[in-house]
């Protein structure tokens, strides 16, 4: 079957940019700095400049995009699996089929137990993970996990991480309220895909590609989507594809990614990282984010816990916008003893600092965490969402609002280090607020707050 990942396209692409002139690479950052994204003959140019000079000049752009669209938010969110149940054998995956361990899915008052300390943590939203295997976790049991996440305390949103399924799953799914549907393709480079799903039902490189397209055909608006890099040598193959993919669904669906997630592979168990051709080195993983930044500029950009502190700390300023923390990667991994605790995990974790000091590390470092989540209770969803990224509004309602979880954050979990820190940063913050009457609103919703109300936004 003829898909828009077109090897031999992308191949010639970044051939016939091989070697590109200062020139091209100045005027594709000109054309970034438009923010109107790029072309794929400037997407392969930018891939293809070596000259340190110019690079770094590309993570400049990418930061002053970022600064520009998102301004100086990060979203925090945390994983929570609640079954590595798996049928499928990924070659990368501590979950594979090919592992013998102890598997479970978790029951109602597990689930509950899970999020009682996710809140204790402070998460207001979560990235729902599952394994693929119909007969241990059917579709029907994610679909009552979700209510059972919702109704164990204040979760506000559920981001959902499954495998690819059918439209009329997608439409049962968009009935919950969800959040993001996240999809990862892992690699658009068909043969490597193929041959790292051997036996397997996602091994259908199709089913798995046009996944975010059904899932939009069943009214999910905001859809997210990743490449594992390191699976596939050759990064610079997977950035364009990555893009063309985004750019498939705006053609067909009317919106693209929400959200990408940018992970590289990470050791997990059942499998050593010298059975695949080449990793990514922090260089290499630095010009991906960026550039993806300047392709995609109205893009959230996710990086989990599988990075180190260092490298989350730099990317944050050159595009990434949503990072975990706090993460476990292990089907009741929260509340368990880490101890006495025999969880088998998905991958290994580089990042195990908890909220608050992820929190406190943002701050200082003049960054604005947020747990916001109201975009999806008022409706600002899809393409309505987009619009009003692209006309610049965005931050009259993400800024007042990350600012308000904040300070709901640091009353019901900070100390007084973390008190001194926000009271700081949050009147530094209301200045910068030219709309009087949006100020006014937001000074009174933080006086509210730490009067005790809950959940208040604009």
């Amino acid at each position: 079957m003829e898909t828009f990942i077109q090897i031999d396209h992308i191949e010639a692409l970044l051939k016939h940019h091989f070697n590109p002139t200062e020139s091209e690479v100045l005027s594709a950052l000109n054309h970034a700095k438009e923010g109107k994204g790029l072309t794929y003959d400037e997407i392969a140019v930018l891939l293809n400049t070596e000259d340190e000079i110019l690079l770094q000049q590309i993570f400049k752009t990418a930061g002053e995009i970022k600064d520009k669209i998102y301004g100086n938010r990060v979203v925090l969110f945390a994983p929570l699996y609640i079954s590595d149940y798996c049928k499928n054998n990924c070659t990368y995956c501590g979950y594979k089929r090919d592992n013998i361990f102890p598997r479970r899915k978790l029951s109602r008052e597990e689930i509950h137990q899970e999020v009682k300390v996710l809140e204790a943590l402070g998460h207001k939203r979560l990235a729902l993970e599952v394994g693929e295997d119909e007969d241990n976790c059917p579709f029907d049991y994610v679909l009552d996990a979700i209510d059972w996440i919702y109704e164990a305390g204040d979760i506000r949103r559920i981001n959902v991480n499954i495998a690819a399924t059918t439209v009329d799953n997608y439409k049962r799914l968009h009935g919950k309220k969800i959040g993001t549907y996240i999809l990862f393709q892992e690699t658009y480079h068909r043969p490597t895909y193929e041959k790292l799903h051997p036996q397997s039902l996602k091994g259908d490189y199709e089913r798995q590609l046009y996944a975010h397209h059904r899932a939009m055909e069943g009214g999910i608006e905001d859809v997210g989507g990743g490449v594992l890099y390191g699976l596939y040598p050759n990064w610079k193959f997977e950035v364009l594809a990555q893009i063309m993919h985004n750019e498939d669904l705006e053609r067909t669906s009317g919106v693209g990614f929400h959200t990408i997630s940018i992970p590289r592979l990470k050791k997990a168990v059942g499998m050593e990282l010298d059975q695949f051709e080449k990793g990514i080195t922090d260089f290499e993983f630095k010009r991906i984010v960026t550039i993806l930044r300047l392709a995609l500029p109205y893009t959230g950009m996710i990086l989990s816990t599988r990075e180190t502190q260092e490298i989350r700390t730099d990317l944050i300023h050159h595009g990434i916008s949503q990072v975990s923390a706090g993460s476990q990667t292990g089907v009741g991994s929260y509340s368990e003893s880490q101890e006495d605790s025999q969880v088998t995990t998905q991958f290994e974790v580089s990042d195990d600092r908890s909220p608050i000091e992820v929190i406190k590390s943002l701050l200082k470092m003049d960054f604005l965490p947020s747990y916001c989540t109201a975009c999806y209770r008022m409706g600002r969803t899809g393409d309505a969402f987009m619009e009003i990224v692209k006309a610049g509004r965005i931050g009259e309602m993400c800024h007042p609002n990350a600012l308000m979880t904040l300070n709901e954050y640091c009353l019901q979990y900070g100390d007084d280090e973390l008190r001194k820190l926000v009271d700081d940063f949050t009147q530094k913050e209301l200045a910068l607020i030219k709309n009087l009457v949006l100020k006014a609103k937001v000074t009174e919703n933080i006086r509210l707050i730490k009067l005790g109300v809950k959940d208040l936004y604009v």
